[in-house]
Formats: structure tokens, sequence, C-alpha cells
């Protein structure tokens, strides 16, 4: 496969976790996360711990984060990429967090007390509900009646990349560069002036294809290629549909023009004329009497 891009796709598995998912980049995942976290839970250290999760026994399903790792103080971050729409995604995300709860539990007594759990996903779509609002993140914790959190140490955040449309000139704060140059990253040919930061310098060197390996190169191209053949799955999905919606609506315009063609009286052979559709789709439109 040629690549021709100078820098790699942060979507594709190998590049999130190069990017993010091992120890020499680790200030990039801290700074990253800084970003999205209250300012009582800023890090300064993370310890990466190992992304498969079990159950508490051997019945129990799994499951296999992209990145997991804790904090001194005892913070639980998962963070993963979703290159598609998925059923029940939020399910999923739910489900992911009982993981990092259920393993603070020790054998013996035990107060309860937990440390708090942070979800972050960076979603390459947007939630059907929120495709009318332009908000790009978006902070879910447990809340009751009235709207007051209720427990706030189980955080959920998501990303919703689509929706972040500011180009380089409109890029104010950290969080602002960090999506532009997450979602403009593979695009790029240069460090954009506006992230002249000591962190992107760091970051644009990780990302840089021509200084790999020879084994990272075939590990990016095989990703690669996984998130190309899925990326054209769903653009050709995306394009099929909205051709039959187009399909559907001229069919619905075409039967409303013979509709009133009918009750008109005028006859078949001129209303087939006018409307584009057969004789025989005209009858079929025809009300009984």
């Amino acid at each position: 496969m040629a690549i021709t891009e100078k820098y790699l796709n942060p979507f594709t598995d190998f590049g999130f976790k190069k990017l993010f998912g091992n120890e020499p980049n680790k200030d990039l995942l801290i700074d990253f996360l800084n970003q999205l976290l209250p300012p009582h839970h800023q890090i300064q250290e993370l310890t990466y711990a190992r992304n498969e999760q079990v159950g508490r026994n051997e019945f129990d399903r799994r499951a296999i984060f992209e990145l997991f790792c804790t904090s001194p103080s005892g913070e639980r971050f998962i963070v993963e990429t979703q290159r598609a729409k998925q059923n029940y995604f939020k399910d999923r995300s739910v489900f992911y967090s009982t993981f990092p709860i259920q393993e603070q539990a020790p054998r013996g007594d035990w107060n309860y007390q937990l440390a708090p759990v942070y979800l972050v996903g960076i979603l390459d779509f947007v939630f059907a509900e929120d495709k009318d609002d332009t908000e790009v993140c978006h902070r879910v914790q447990l809340k009751d009646q009235i709207n007051r959190v209720f427990y706030e140490k189980l955080t959920l955040i998501y990303l919703e990349m689509p929706k972040f449309t500011k180009t380089e000139d409109e890029l104010e704060t950290p969080f602002d560069k960090w999506l532009y140059v997450l979602k403009h990253l593979p695009r790029l040919t240069e460090r954009p002036a506006k992230l002249q930061e000591r962190v992107f310098a760091r970051l644009f060197e990780a990302a840089e294809i021509g200084k790999f390996n020879r084994a990272e190169l075939e590990q990016y191209e095989d990703s690669l290629k996984v998130y190309r053949d899925l990326k054209n799955v769903i653009d050709t999905a995306a394009q099929e549909a909205a051709q039959k919606a187009a399909q559907k609506a001229t069919q619905e315009k075409a039967e409303e023009v013979a509709r009133r063609a009918l009750a008109e009286n005028l006859p078949p052979t001129l209303i087939a004329k006018i409307s584009g559709l057969s004789e025989e789709e005209i009858e079929a439109l025809r009300q009984p009497e």
C-alpha cells in the first residue's frame, strides 16, 4: 500500500495507540485528558493498565479497551475511538465503565468508597439525537429528577468530531487545538502556526510516518487498510441511503402530480406524460369508487 500522507491517521487503531498508548508519549495523553477533566481532577502522572478486563468469575463477559490507565490518586480513565455508528454504543460505554468500578473492590472488609472513573469516547460520527445541535463535547453524569448531580464519580465524555468545524485561524483554546489536530492530522503537511506549543511539537514528531521503523510501518499499513475499508463501507451505505431517499422523494412528487391530474379527470396517457409514471402506476393510484 502506498502511503502518501506525512502524518498518521489517529482514528486508525495503530495510529491512536502510537500517539497515546505508549510510555514515551504519555505526556500527550495527559495533556489531552486535562483539556477534558474538571480542575479538581487535573493529572500530572498516569500509569498504563492492562486493556483487557475480565469479570469476577470465568463465566462473566470481558471488555477490551483501547486505552486504560490510572492516576496516582486512583482515578481510572478509559479512552476509546469509535469510527462508525454502532447499535447500543451508549450501552457499551456504560458496560465498559463497570469494569474499573468493580476492580476497585478489595477482598475482605470494605467501606465501598470508590475512585472516580472517566470514559472518553472520541467519535467519528454524531449521535442521531444530537444532529441538530452544535455541541462537540458532551459530558454525562448520573443526575436526579431536578437535574442535580447524584453521583459525580462516573463521567462519560463524548467528542462528536464531525461537529468540530473551526479553521486554524479560529483556534483559541488548547481544547480547540487538540480537536483540530485530531481531525486534520493526516491531511497536514507541516505543523500549523497556531500549534507551536511543545506538546504539539512532540505529537507531530511521534506522528511522522517517515520516522517509523519497518515493523511500525507494516502495522500502520495494516491498520490503515482496515480503516479505509470500513470508511468505504460506511460511505457506500450513506450514498445508497441518499440515493434511495432521493428516488423516494421523486416518486412521491410524481404520484402527487398524478393524483391531482386524476382529480381533474385527465386521460391516463396525458397524466403519464406529465408525471413520468407508467399508466399501470397511475391506475394503481385511482381512489376506489
